[in-house]
């Protein structure tokens, strides 16, 4: 016969494997929404916290736990993505969206709470096209209240009577909201191009840097191709994109001058082919890449230490 603490816990138990169950889906959400790692963790730890600050019988009124949880999250998003705009405009140089590996390079081992779940939230992101940096940077120019609308609707199905819920705003506004997100993207995306045919070229790249071939990296860019650095104030980069093929050449070839002994590694980034440049075994730089008719038009090259931290554990192969 059970006593009174084990059936309290015996009933508990279900409500906490559901909230526990909803952190992945919460994560991929706010990821998605703030371009920001650290702040998608910050905002599923706030829902969480609100979550348990309500009484018992508050929670066991709620009939969808999950579905609580997203609207939670999603407006604490809607509020950190108000607040972040006047930020990043104070931010010193380019705001590029934190970089992701793929979760097969991923080394953190596990939980030590023995609950085996991984021990970092990187570990839990989806990787698809809806994480690739094209389509971040995209969303960066969008309104706070058009990226909820279109993340949660275009790419997580919600209906819009339930976006309308979480973004404070009728249905048919949330659909027009998704409606110019979407025709945002499409005036700014370019083809995507095969994973393949990107892996060949990021590769081809990534030799030409290291040969410090100019002509090779000129004839691998888009004369027209433009490359953004981020250091956010904490290291050395360049403050403004750097602009046409020949610019970009050369000033790799000057990085590389600058730095002797640069190893630079292919890794996938944010789901697609990329490079990962170390100095002395330190990640010091993940750039993501664009593509056009074989040719690389974009470059976003992330060093602010701050947004590398789910790269210093990668094992390096």
């Amino acid at each position: 016969m059970s006593t009174p603490s084990e059936a309290e816990h015996e009933r508990s138990e279900p409500e906490l494997s559901v909230v526990v169950g909803e952190r992945r889906q919460l994560i991929n959400l706010a990821y998605r929404l703030l371009g920001s790692l650290a702040e998608a963790e910050d905002a599923v730890q706030e829902t969480y916290t609100r979550w348990y600050a309500m009484s018992r019988q508050q929670r066991e009124a709620i009939a969808s736990p999950g579905a609580w949880m997203t609207t939670v999250a999603g407006r604490i998003c809607l509020d950190v993505l108000g607040s972040a705009r006047a930020r990043r405009e104070r931010y010193v140089g380019a705001w590029i969206p934190e970089p992701l590996p793929d979760r097969t390079e991923w080394f953190s081992g596990r939980a030590g709470d023995g609950s085996g779940e991984p021990a970092d939230p990187a570990d839990r992101i989806t990787l698809d096209e809806s994480v690739n940096m094209a389509f971040l940077v995209v969303l960066e120019s969008m309104t706070p209240a058009e990226r909820v609308a279109f993340i949660l609707h275009d790419v997580f199905r919600y209906p819009f009577p339930e976006v309308a819920g979480i973004v404070g705003r009728t249905p048919a506004a949330c659909r027009q909201l998704a409606t110019s997100a979407r025709r945002r993207m499409r005036a700014a995306q370019a083809p995507a191009a095969a994973t393949a045919g990107q892996a060949g070229l990021v590769r081809d790249f990534k030799e030409a840097w290291e040969a410090k071939d100019i002509k090779a990296l000129v004839g691998l860019l888009d004369p027209d191709a433009t490359m953004t650095a981020d250091g956010g104030g904490l290291v050395g980069t360049v403050l403004r994109p750097v602009e046409g093929s020949g610019r970009i050449a050369e000033y790799l070839i000057h990085i590389s001058d600058k730095a002797p002994g640069l190893t630079l590694l292919e890794r996938t980034v944010n789901g697609r082919p990329g490079l990962v440049a170390q100095h002395s075994g330190v990640t010091v730089t993940v750039a993501a890449f664009s593509l056009t008719d074989d040719r690389i038009t974009h470059i976003w090259a992330v060093r602010n230490p701050e947004k590398l931290r789910p790269w210093t554990e990668i094992t390096q192969n």
